[in-house]
């Protein structure tokens, strides 16, 4: 992922779950990361998956992703092309789930209550802001450790990429 994501945001409230982010039902039937796309929020927002564009980004409130440790349920957001969620928290394992895929995880309270449905967001990692015509918000940085998974797409590329330079 680049440093700067920008879209729309697709806003959603609190405790969404992993079921709900990817669909249980297709759990053992559907293995293909660019086919799980296309379930992405099947039950809570029927519009999205039709509709995302590179770069949009989810909006959500506390608890982002609680529920079952299926990595799906971050998968097929990366592959939707969500440039990032920004959630006032986040279920612990979808947090790394997120970030061991290339998924752009933030918390930042102050932009959930700020943006809403439809604004044009922009996130740059390098600067930590979130702008958009309601503000500038900030968030804490990431590691350096984070932000090169980040950047090479996920942990697995980030460890081929690492295993190739040694």
């Amino acid at each position: 992922m680049a440093n700067l994501s920008r879209g729309r945001v697709w806003k959603y409230g609190d405790g969404v779950n992993t079921d709900v982010i990817f669909p249980g039902k297709y759990t053992y039937t559907v293995s293909d990361p660019a086919e799980m796309a296309q379930y992405a929020l099947e039950d809570l927002d029927p519009n999205f998956a039709p509709n995302v564009r590179p770069g949009d980004v989810i909006v959500a409130g506390k608890n982002w992703g609680n529920g079952s440790s299926r990595e799906q349920a971050a998968i097929c957001l990366k592959m939707a092309g969500v440039g990032a969620v920004i959630a006032e928290s986040f279920a612990r394992i979808w947090y790394r789930n997120a970030i061991n895929n290339g998924l752009l995880a933030l918390t930042c309270p102050e932009a959930v209550a700020a943006l809403q449905q439809g604004d044009e967001v922009e996130v740059d990692l390098e600067a930590g802001v979130i702008r958009s015509h309601s503000g500038l918000f900030t968030f804490p940085p990431f590691a350096p450790s984070v932000q090169e998974i980040i950047a090479d797409g996920g942990l697995i590329p980030h460890l081929k990429r690492q295993l190739a330079q040694s």
